[in-house]
């Protein structure tokens, strides 16, 4: 079992320990956990600002060497529209991370908020949101794409066209990005990961192998909630469960045989 989208105390909406995920991990008997502060650039979000790659490495690197004989322990960012800040990016992944998932939470300055929600319906904040999308993985420098129809969370539906999603895929696949199945939504009281089966159809249908599955974690006890679901729904559709080790693509299932 791995999970490759958790958040601590270095992200601005967590208090979780990382000492503490570590320990549940082993516990759970897990494979690998990934850390994945958000790193957000957008003023409008209140993490703006907030991370500090010094202190998480500091604390990474310390558990690290304590608990690397149990289990796999991976240092990522989760990095809000790196399309619109190429620089800091840059500046980032310079920096000794395993792996970065890049996702859109923002558009310009709506966040699909309640009084977002009142403006716009789920149809037409889509079609917004998919452009970014778009965007984002036109321009790559990131491992993982987030949670990639992260408005399901707010609204609960999905709107798409094929079309714009084969686009996606098919930059998504020249760009050797892998989606995350993002397993957050069920508990949350949706039916679905985000993405569902019927856009991961489109990916495999696209050519598509390689996915990621995360929990999405603020809290400990949410570590690898719902990890088995999200990997049913990999396995019926034929995709291979993958995690990253210094920025290159491991099968789960070549470090387990």
């Amino acid at each position: 079992m791995n999970d490759l989208h958790v958040h601590t105390k270095f992200s601005c909406d967590s208090d979780a320990e990382m000492k503490e995920y570590i320990e549940s991990a082993i516990h759970k008997g897990m494979n690998s956990i990934g850390f994945t502060e958000h790193v957000d650039m957008n003023q409008n979000d209140y993490g703006y600002n907030y991370y500090n790659s010094s202190d998480f490495f500091e604390e990474f690197h310390r558990l690290k060497s304590l608990y690397q004989e149990k289990i796999t322990i991976l240092a990522g960012i989760e990095f809000g529209e790196p399309h619109l800040y190429p620089d800091e990016l840059d500046k980032l992944v310079s920096l000794p991370y395993d792996y970065v998932i890049g996702s859109i939470h923002w558009i310009g300055n709506m966040f699909p908020c309640q009084k977002v929600r009142e403006q716009y319906s789920a149809k037409e904040f889509y079609s917004l949101y998919w452009k970014e999308v778009l965007k984002t993985v036109k321009h790559g420098g990131f491992q993982v794409l987030g949670h990639m129809d992260f408005p399901k969370r707010y609204y609960g539906e999905i709107y798409y066209e094929e079309a714009v999603m084969n686009e996606i895929f098919k930059r998504l696949l020249e760009q050797d990005i892998v989606p995350e199945i993002n397993s957050s939504s069920i508990r949350k009281g949706h039916h679905q990961t985000m993405p569902g089966k019927e856009l991961l159809q489109i990916y495999e249908d696209c050519g598509g192998n390689y996915i990621t599955i995360g929990s999405d974690a603020h809290e400990v006890k949410d570590l690898a909630a719902d990890n088995e679901a999200a990997k049913e729904l990999s396995k019926s559709l034929g995709l291979q469960e993958v995690i990253f080790i210094n920025r290159k693509r491991v099968l789960v299932n070549e470090i387990l045989s």
